[in-house]
């Protein structure tokens, strides 16, 4: 009886019942933290090592591998990043609810830490040929399983051992941990860089980083072996209430139904969405598109992640103390809202001389609309060659904003830069390398007549500002995140809990936050505005908002209603 008062509660939006963690002293609480945390800052600390050092592994791995088989690599890897972690969050959620909390909590640490560690160790194609790309693959789906049951298995850990009145103030540091991990990746990496120069990174020293992670794998598994069970689950076991069937479960019952529907609909996109935005996409916007020097814009970005840390705990403590959805959907408005002057500031700020170029010499591309694509490349591998999608997709790679204009059917695609007539070319003739080399030469004479800056100029960057910028963007990603695992965890019964969190996260905030670049690109390419792109957060938001609006609303009509 007491569970099935415990789920109509939590399907309600009500907290979880406050159990003997809040009688713990504050080391052992911070100590249950720091353990699961450690988990999500190595996430973070080895999908920024692969990220950054993707030009020198691909020298490493798959230098002679011919393209069909790159294909499938790419193909598989990418499914270790996005694929796989549902994958994995059936599977150890299931062993979860069923055996406990810890085993996977120790499990999937160890998985995933030994991979990053393997990764370093590997032999490079020149040794073992098409082994190398294998096994690295391998290793990088092995780590993608095992992060489908980590993420969710540390909200999960830490919401079932805090005091509930505090559950958001200790949760929210599981969402600086990644934060943490992307710090120290970089300071690893320059440092290493640093030591042993270039021309040894280059050649044998970029294993360093993903071997030095074994430091931070020893202190997990140190930590979390010295753990027990979370207390919710224990009651579960004694009182006989563990679920046998705990997916199929998630999704039987109205109250699961909709929670599960409110967890990969709307809490996990909006908060992905806000959270890749702020701290993803915006520096590729900066340095891809407005063109910042990268040692700038990594410095303002590193800046505004340490000043997010405050921020996410302050919103922790505040979705504590009000309605949790209440900050959540706040920030899903602003976002909807603001990120359009946001950027347009930025580009202010950063690079003034590209602002007056968009205003005083337009761009236009003038092409037959059969020829254009959507461009959207998930994967990185396709191939556009019709001059519609070569001419957009130079000019959205300058961050160049363009017009779009009809013209006949057949005809090639034209680029008009103020009063300039640039011509683009079909990229699947034999000529096409000398064509695209002329092309962008014309192209690039054309923009800078027109005033089109190739960099922003350093002295126009008004660095306060755009530092500014980048914390409000924190700032709505701090409301949307900080409070998300608590706000999570209270959503399902604790006898689906593991399960049902982790498959909506992985699937509602991995997808939605990973396909942000490649869909970004492709709305840009097809519209021309180089703000564009910013749809997809907008409208994932706009709907996860209207989603926790109505949620919200039919929890409140369930509470006066229990008999319904």
């Amino acid at each position: 009886m007491r569970s099935d008062q415990t789920a109509a509660s939590l399907a309600a939006g009500t907290a979880l019942p406050e159990h003997s963690a809040g009688k713990r002293s504050g080391a052992s609480l911070y100590q249950i933290v720091v353990a699961a945390s450690l988990g999500s800052c190595f996430e973070a600390y080895d999908l920024f090592l692969v990220g950054t050092m993707a030009a020198v592994i691909g020298k490493q791995f798959f230098s002679g591998v011919n393209p069909a088989l790159s294909l499938i690599f790419t193909l598989l890897g990418f499914a270790a990043g996005f694929l796989v972690r549902p994958l994995g969050a059936m599977v150890f959620g299931g062993i979860g609810d069923r055996l406990g909390r810890k085993q996977v909590f120790v499990v999937t640490v160890a998985l995933m830490g030994l991979a990053t560690v393997l990764i370093g160790l590997l032999p490079t194609y020149a040794t073992v040929g098409v082994l190398a790309p294998v096994m690295f693959v391998g290793l990088r789906l092995v780590q993608g399983f095992a992060l489908g049951g980590e993420n969710g298995g540390a909200m999960v850990y830490v919401a079932e051992h805090v005091p509930a009145n505090r559950r958001a103030f200790y949760t929210s540091w599981l969402q600086i941990a990644p934060i943490a991990g992307l710090i120290l990746s970089q300071l690893v990496v320059q440092g290493t860089r640093s030591t042993f120069g270039e021309a040894a990174f280059l050649e044998w020293a970029w294993r360093v980083p993903f071997v030095l992670s074994l430091v931070l794998l020893a202190l997990s598994l140190w930590m979390r072996t010295r753990m027990g069970e979370s207390p919710e689950f224990e009651r579960l076991r004694n009182e006989h209430q563990v679920s046998r069937a705990p997916l199929r479960e998630a999704f039987t019952g109205r109250r699961n139904i909709v929670a599960m529907i409110c967890s990969l609909f709307a809490l996990g996109p909006g908060a992905a969405v806000t959270f890749y935005s702020a701290f993803f996409y915006t520096p590729f916007f900066l340095t891809e598109v407005l063109r910042v020097e990268p040692a700038t814009a990594n410095l303002l970005s590193m800046f505004s992640l340490v000043m997010s840390v405050p921020i996410f705990l302050a919103f922790g403590v505040l979705s504590d103390k009000i309605e949790r959805k209440t900050v959540i959907c706040t920030g899903f408005i602003l976002v909807v809202l603001c990120y359009p002057a946001i950027y347009r500031g930025l580009t202010h700020f950063a690079n003034p001389a590209l602002e007056r170029a968009i205003e005083t010499a337009p761009v236009v591309v003038v092409a037959d609309p059969h020829e254009c694509s959507t461009q959207f490349n998930a994967l990185g591998t396709s191939k556009f060659h019709t001059s519609c999608d070569l001419a957009k997709s130079a000019l959205v790679r300058a961050g160049i904003s363009y017009r779009n204009e009809v013209t006949s059917a057949g005809t090639a695609a034209i680029i008009r830069v103020g009063d300039k007539v640039v011509a683009s070319y079909d990229g699947s003739g034999p000529d096409a390398p000398v064509k695209a080399k002329a092309f962008a030469a014309s192209l690039r004479g054309a923009l800078d007549s027109a005033g089109y800056p190739q960099k922003a100029p350093p002295h126009g960057v008004n660095r306060p500002m755009v530092f500014l910028l980048l914390v409000a963007l924190a700032t709505f990603a701090a409301m949307t995140y900080a409070p998300l695992a608590a706000a999570m965890t209270e959503l399902f019964p604790a006898r689906i809990r593991f399960t049902a969190l982790s498959v909506s996260y992985h699937i509602g905030f991995g997808w939605s936050g990973g396909f942000l670049p490649a869909a970004a690109f492709a709305i840009v390419a097809a519209n021309g505005n180089m703000y564009a792109g910013l749809a997809y957060p907008r409208v994932f938001a706009l709907v996860a908002a209207v989603l926790v609006i109505l949620y919200g609303l039919a929890s409140r009509w369930a509470r006066q209603n229990p008999d319904a």
